[in-house]
């Protein structure tokens, strides 16, 4: 079956976006409110209920937390209608990987911060993470709501601990239990809401207590921006305000070019999450805001550009696998430039070797949709990839290109596992080597002088949920326990003896 007539959306009308933040920041919540805005989802989920969308596996559900990163396509009418691909990334550090290579292949980012604690640690981690692969950004300061939301502290800690060019475009009305709402530092209005299950904002002005402040931010805001549009820039300097459409223009040119992050604030439960779909559209790139995509020729290893359009050939960089117990092997592909069609045959550059697409199909999370063609700019999955694993480049057999790959972090602790039952030993190496084709941070190796097989990941929850996973997903019943040390003797010196 196919599904053109949604997908069938210009390249300037995508966005590829992740949700990144520290533990229990409220990315997944965000999600799941971003889904039931856009009408994706017809009731909220809860992750302490376990009924998300995004985190849709059994050991997310029963931790509340997210596990795997997911992907899931969405679409916002704003003037136009848009189509967003979402990616819901982990918090915890020894599930570092899925941000790693999630950022490697998206456009743009929004990153949650907790509202009463501001930048935590693992927010500095993915903040240098999105630095290093150069994504625009924007930042919403979640859970405002809540008892100790502080958000002048919290847009300090962003300033100073993450040394980041950033300014308000909404603050919030009221905090804790008083919160009902956000000013527009564009417009100029106050955008509230009675209850937490409103589905609209009421726009109106904005209250007298709050106006000297939110004129002091708002100017905050054009002097930050200016420089980024020359027309802003003069208005600045003649002492006169920017219009609303110039002010946008502003932001956008500074957030695409990674030296401006706009910040967002409120209770991402509410109807409020409708600014930040807004702004998702408004300042995030397209793949078209971005450069061409640059990368070498492996045969002659001379730097070789691809265009992100449809028109120019076949790019793609596989971010991700996983095993499906229904199809088998997908590979994640994100499509930097031409078109890709169900049995053609790609050139893996990285590997040197040609493959054989079998199916693709469109992610909605664990939900799959088959397709014929994907274009450039999507994000979707192939089936049939044997070679093919994280990092690899996917290229048109003529005009081959190998694009920049996902390093990841080496392995931080080593655990020894073995089966419950002999009889278990062969199961547990073909699952093993399953979830590890799945991981990159996952290794496994064999101790040949104490025989155990040792595996090594980025930290012991990480390792607890691979476990888990073989006993779920493979039948196989593993127990685990600190890796033996084989003690070796030796001469330390010379001696003489009768």
């Amino acid at each position: 079956m196919t599904v053109t007539k949604d997908r069938e959306v210009p390249l300037d009308k995508i966005r590829n976006m992740g949700i990144i933040a520290h533990i229990d920041a409220g990315k997944t919540t965000t999600t799941e409110r971003i889904l039931f805005e856009t009408g994706k989802t017809y009731r909220l989920g809860s992750v302490d209920e376990g009924t998300t969308v995004t985190d849709w596996m059994a050991q997310e559900r029963e931790r509340g937390i997210t596990i795997v990163s997911a992907a899931i396509t969405t679409f916002w009418d704003l003037n136009g209608r848009y189509r967003i691909n979402i990616i819901d990334t982990p918090g915890h550090i020894d599930f570092t990987a899925e941000v790693e290579r999630s950022l490697r292949v998206l456009d743009g980012a929004l990153m949650v911060f907790d509202g009463r604690t501001g930048v935590e640690s693992q927010s500095e981690t993915v903040w240098r993470q999105a630095d290093k692969y150069k994504v625009p950004r924007i930042c919403v300061l979640n859970k405002l709501n809540l008892i100790g939301a502080d958000f002048e502290a919290s847009l300090k800690s962003i300033k100073e601990r993450l040394g980041a060019n950033a300014a308000p475009v909404v603050i919030p009305i009221g905090l804790e239990h008083e919160h009902r709402g956000v000013v527009d530092l564009i417009s100029m209005k106050a955008l509230t809401y009675k209850k937490i299950e409103d589905n609209k904002l009421t726009e109106g002005e904005i209250p007298t207590d709050l106006l000297e402040s939110a004129k002091k931010y708002r100017a905050e805001l054009i002097e930050k921006v200016s420089e980024f549009d020359d027309e802003a820039l003069n208005k600045f300097l003649e002492g006169s305000e920017p219009d609303e459409t110039l002010l946008k223009r502003a932001i956008r040119k500074g957030v695409i070019a990674g030296k401006f992050f706009p910040i967002f604030g409120g209770d991402n439960r509410t109807a409020e999450t409708q600014l930040i779909l807004n702004g998702v559209i408004e300042y995030l790139p397209s793949p078209l805001d971005l450069p061409p995509v640059e990368g070498v020729n492996p045969k002659t290893g001379e730097k070789e550009v691809r265009q992100r359009k449809v028109e120019d050939t076949f790019s793609a960089v596989a971010f991700k696998v996983m095993t499906d117990p229904h199809v088998g092997r997908l590979v994640y592909l994100r499509i930097y430039s031409g078109k890709l069609s169900s049995g053609q045959v790609v050139y893996n550059a990285t590997k040197q070797t040609s493959e054989r697409i079998g199916k693709l199909v469109l992610l909605h999370a664990d939900q799959r949709e088959l397709i014929e063609d994907a274009f450039a700019g999507e994000i979707v999955a192939a089936v049939g990839l044997k070679e093919t694993t994280t990092g690899h480049t996917l290229c048109d057999p003529g005009h081959p290109i190998l694009l920049e790959s996902i390093t990841f972090p080496d392995p931080v602790i080593s655990l020894a596992i073995e089966p419950a039952t002999k009889s278990d030993q062969e199961k547990m190496g073909i699952a093993l080597n399953k979830l590890s084709d799945e991981d990159p941070t996952f290794r496994i190796k064999s101790n040949a002088e104490t025989g155990q097989t040792i595996i090594s990941g980025m930290g012991e929850l990480q390792l607890e949920v691979l476990v888990d996973r073989m006993k779920r997903e493979f039948s196989v019943v593993a127990t685990t326990g600190a890796p033996q040390v084989a003690y070796k003797e030796t001469i330390k010196k010379i001696a003489e003896g009768e």
